[in-house]
């Protein structure tokens, strides 16, 4: 419990917003329409402006923006990887084209390419984004009850960005005894000079009572590659490798700490959908070398339902499978979990 209260004082903390600059954006939509504001960022397709007669941000669809004008610096990714750094402007000579100004000079790219904007003035707490997730259900004939937390808090740079991840799950009914499961999860990624490639770590702690795992760790690293960033979609996969080591209730069978070094391929899985769902999936696969015919896969996948403002409905699924598990233990653990959620930041 003190773990989940110390996650959830830093997520608030995160999300405190910091002061404002001025509000002299502007943007000219499809149809005409002309904001006046302060342009927040931009990911998922969604374009978030910052109104002085509105509470709170506004979201605008990114392809259905005709001009925009900033004097704010921006840090601008690109579907192929780029990245630029500079003020924006609509090409007056080129329409659907964004003029990036730079120190160094000037840079033209294709709007519908742009697929992240961040203002590089803000602060280190702004740069965060992130969501923590709550869930509960009773059952008063077996005197049953699960409750579930998960967080995620994710930071970007231009080049680089680096995310952490909680999940918790306890069930208990009368007449048993209570299951446990909680995961903890670190990541980070750096791009090459050559386009939508990257080199990154994972790191991810696992306890699960149904497992018998008192802690399995996983700490791997690798190269991977962009395949898909859009406004629609962003997937990525990294291969590499890993040393994995478990250790397991004393209580329920006597053995050692097992280590192993491993292959490791991981992914990561985005789909959004304008003012409507997002869905995140990641997973690792972790073939053992020094274990023939071991294989430990390990996922994590959510749906978000929008519902109002930054309060969502969602769907969780987790897993943890083992194909070698030490004898008379399970082999796998998972299960689904719904809940309501609150996101922050650009997510």
């Amino acid at each position: 419990m003190n773990r989940r209260r110390c996650i959830l004082t830093l997520i608030l903390f995160l999300a405190v917003p910091a002061a404002a600059r001025e509000k002299t954006d502007v943007i000219v939509m499809s149809n005409g329409d002309r904001i006046t504001g302060e342009i927040k960022g931009l990911t998922n397709g969604v374009l978030r402006i910052d109104l002085d007669y509105v509470d709170g941000t506004i979201s605008v669809q990114w392809l259905k923006v005709a001009r925009v004008e900033s004097r704010q610096l921006f840090i601008v990714q690109a579907q192929d990887g780029s990245v630029y750094s500079g003020t924006l402007k609509t090409s007056p000579e080129e329409a659907r084209r964004i003029e990036i100004g730079q120190t160094q000079g000037m840079a033209l790219i294709e709007q519908a390419r742009v697929v992240r904007l961040e203002e590089t003035a803000n602060s280190f707490i702004r740069r965060w984004n992130g969501a923590f997730n709550l869930g509960l259900v009773y059952s008063k004939g077996n005197n049953s009850i699960q409750n579930t937390f998960g967080s995620s808090l994710e930071y970007q740079r231009e080049r680089w960005s680096t995310q952490i991840a909680y999940n918790s799950n306890l069930s208990s009914s009368s007449g048993s005894n209570a299951a446990t499961r909680n995961q903890l999860d670190l990541g980070g990624y750096r791009l090459f000079p050559w386009k939508n490639y990257f080199y990154g770590g994972i790191g991810s702690f696992l306890q699960s009572s149904v497992q018998g795992i008192d802690l399995q760790s996983t700490l791997g690293g690798g190269v991977g590659r962009f395949f898909k960033n859009t406004n629609r979609a962003r997937i990525s996969v990294l291969a590499g490798a890993a040393w994995q080591n478990a250790k397991y209730d004393p209580t329920k069978i006597s053995i050692a700490a097992q280590g192993s070094g491993a292959g490791l391929f991981a992914t990561d899985l985005r789909f959004f959908v304008f003012k409507k769902t997002t869905f995140y999936f990641k997973a690792y696969l972790a073939p053992s070398f020094t274990e023939k015919g071991r294989t430990r896969f390990n996922t994590n996948a959510t749906y978000y339902l929008k519902m109002f403002k930054n309060l969502s409905w969602n769907l969780s699924f987790y897993g943890n499978w083992d194909t070698q598990p030490p004898a008379h233990l399970q082999g796998s653990d998972y299960g689904y979990t719904v809940g309501i959620g609150w996101t922050f930041g650009y997510r």
